[in-house]
């Protein structure tokens, strides 16, 4: 049996990952916005945030993960911790910039939730497959599945089932349910595509 050999990423790969990830996050955050959806995670508690209080989901979602930056540089590094600060900043700037951008004046809700959630799914797993999180509890189960083993979506589902309970007292029911729904999409397309040993290249 030969050993596997780790691939080192280059810096453009990094680049482009820290870059189309975002966008795409972005996208997904811009869509569940103008539709009253939720996500999980940090993402969800500042979309939360940002129809409670009114703010901008970028500006929640920037000054929400500045705590967990200091278990990012005690648990998984300064290099994960710098690509994680600036893709969190990516997603806060691209977040505004992507409203002037895109109009959108209708989307059904069903249609919203699934490619909301399958945009910002796919977003998670570039950042991921590049030793990169969105702050929160994304570094908290990268870190987990990397010292423990234990799964990074099924990790990150329980978590946002939590925020969705707390988002019934806020957001209407019918649009809790598909939020529901966005929020199984993303976690088994990271589940299914992010499992430990699978993918050995490193950043």
């Amino acid at each position: 049996m030969t050993d596997i050999v780790q691939e080192r990423h280059k810096l453009y790969e990094d680049a482009m990952a820290l870059t189309f990830g975002t966008l795409f996050v972005s996208l997904g955050m811009l869509i569940y916005s103008k539709t009253v959806l939720l996500v999980g995670s940090t993402a969800g508690l500042s979309l939360l945030l940002s129809y409670i209080s009114g703010y901008g989901f970028g500006l929640c979602f920037f000054l929400i993960n500045l705590p967990f930056y200091v278990l990012a540089v005690r648990r998984m590094g300064w290099p994960f911790t710098v690509r994680t600060f600036v893709a969190v900043g990516l997603v806060a700037v691209f977040s505004r910039l992507t409203a002037s951008w895109v109009d959108i004046g209708y989307i059904d809700p069903i249609y919203a939730t699934v490619i909301g959630a399958g945009l910002t799914g796919t977003g998670l797993l570039m950042l991921f497959r590049h030793r990169t999180g969105l702050g929160g509890v994304n570094i908290l189960a990268l870190y987990l599945q990397e010292h423990w083993n234990v799964r990074a979506g099924y990790f990150q589902l329980a978590v946002d089932f939590v925020i969705m309970i707390a988002a019934f007292f806020v957001i209407p029911v019918d649009r809790l349910a598909l939020s529901i729904l966005g929020i199984v999409i993303v976690n088994v397309i990271i589940a299914i595509n992010h499992k430990p040993g699978r993918y050995m290249a490193l950043s």
